[in-house]
């Protein structure tokens, strides 16, 4: 479970609606949280799925965490897996790969891809 800023963020980015499983269809969602990122974002409600991603908490204003979108591709290459092409882990569809320290694998003694 992730702790967010402040009550109304944790509102907002756990928010789920009975009338629209899709959090872009539901006009009562504002906010848009990734965990496997740590990215939050405005919903921009369109009819697609956009968000504009921010940086400070619109409730209480704190700063949000930096995302973290460029480590996971990094921890995902270092393993050997093309998230466009490979199947990737479970543990780095949401959070895990972060609380459970999964970023570099030779520290964590996991083995590297070899090439054939």
């Amino acid at each position: 479970m992730i702790d967010h800023c402040c009550a109304e963020m944790t509102r907002q980015a756990d928010l789920r609606c009975q009338a629209h499983p899709d959090v872009f269809a539901c006009p009562d969602a504002m906010v848009r949280f990734e965990p496997k990122f740590r990215e939050y974002g405005l919903i921009v409600h369109d009819g697609g799925s956009a968000s504009r991603g921010i940086d400070f908490c619109p409730w209480c204003g704190a700063r949000l965490p930096e995302s973290q979108r460029d480590r996971w591709f990094d921890a995902l290459e270092a393993r050997g897996i093309d998230p466009w092409e490979d199947d990737v882990p479970p543990e780095f569809e949401d959070d895990r790969w972060l609380r459970e320290g999964l970023t570099d694998p030779v520290s964590a003694g996991e083995d590297l891809p070899r090439s054939p």
